[in-house]
């Protein structure tokens, strides 16, 4: 079978929402929106109003103003969500930085011996390579410039500095179970031992990259399965078991806090997540796996 929908204007695709049950008052605004966000993003956020999905015909009372409102929304958490995670990162490197750093050499992230897996080494080392190869920042070139006859990579807090949170997250998981510093940080981080933390940063790593990409994250059948600790040393949320649905965003974004507790006390990311849905009362908190008055959890307090 051969894909054979052509392209059509704007005009057409407001007409085409139309005549499948989309509800659309303002044309001239509608047509402003979908010239800067394309028809096929916005059928992300307009998928749950459809009551017949093969023929895309929408359920009765089903506006385009509150597709753009869910799209504003899913860009608000983005952002709030990347800054969450821009702390976990930064704590995360630095705690490799200082911990492997002392514990083997500053250069324990080119030691073969200490990583369990040998392709993922190898892999993640040309990943890191090619950073290292593309940085414009000025401590990596002075630094190539001044110990050119050192063929070794610049130390870990160099080198680590401009390494993505995937990279980091991959090489801390690759690192093996005897590597003291393996457990310390995990349990800084809150997360008792290695096993926990690998599987949260794993997680979190793909939602950094949903967010880095633009691409949605409400609504979204999230691919990372964090493994949940039975008794956690922080406080952690009410009844987990029984709330935390691991394919969505709320267990995630409890895994967030619970980090940002132990990297940053005093943050303000519950505030501001509470913040976020105040101007939008039609979101449905549902679809991110929030259980109903999850604000009163003293976990969010």
């Amino acid at each position: 079978m051969h894909y054979n929908k052509q392209s059509i204007s704007l005009p057409q695709q407001i007409q085409q929402l139309k005549s499948r049950g989309l509800c659309i008052t303002d044309e001239s605004a509608a047509e402003h929106h979908l010239r800067n966000i394309s028809y096929y993003r916005l059928a992300g956020y307009w998928w749950p109003m459809q009551s017949d999905k093969v023929n895309h015909v929408f359920k009765p009372n089903s506006r385009f103003e509150d597709v753009i409102a869910l799209y504003s929304f899913d860009s608000d958490l983005r952002l709030l969500v990347f800054k969450a995670i821009e702390r976990i990162e930064i704590g995360l490197r630095t705690r490799m930085i200082n911990h492997l750093s002392q514990e083997i050499d500053p250069w324990w992230f080119e030691n073969q011996a200490i990583f369990t897996d040998q392709k993922a080494f190898t892999t993640n080392l040309s990943s890191l390579d090619r950073e290292l190869r593309k940085s414009r920042e000025v401590f990596i070139q002075e630094h190539f410039k001044k110990y050119h006859a050192d063929h070794r990579r610049p130390p870990a807090w160099k080198s680590l500095e401009v390494a993505s949170f995937g990279l980091l997250s991959k090489r801390y998981g690759n690192l093996k179970p005897g590597i003291k510093s393996k457990d310390t940080i995990a349990s800084e981080l809150g997360t008792v031992n290695h096993t926990f933390l690998k599987s949260w940063l794993q997680s979190i790593s793909q939602i950094r990259n949903i967010c880095a990409h633009h691409s949605r994250l409400w609504n979204k059948n999230l691919p990372g399965r964090p493994k949940l600790m039975a008794n956690p040393p922080l406080l952690w949320v009410l009844n987990s078991p029984h709330v935390l649905k691991h394919h969505q965003l709320y267990v995630h974004l409890c895994c967030m806090k619970y980090l940002l507790d132990a990297i940053s006390p005093g943050h303000r990311f519950p505030r501001r997540l509470k913040h976020l849905f105040q101007p939008y009362r039609t979101v449905d908190q549902n679809a991110l796996g929030f259980p109903a008055q999850w604000q009163a959890d003293p976990f969010w307090q």
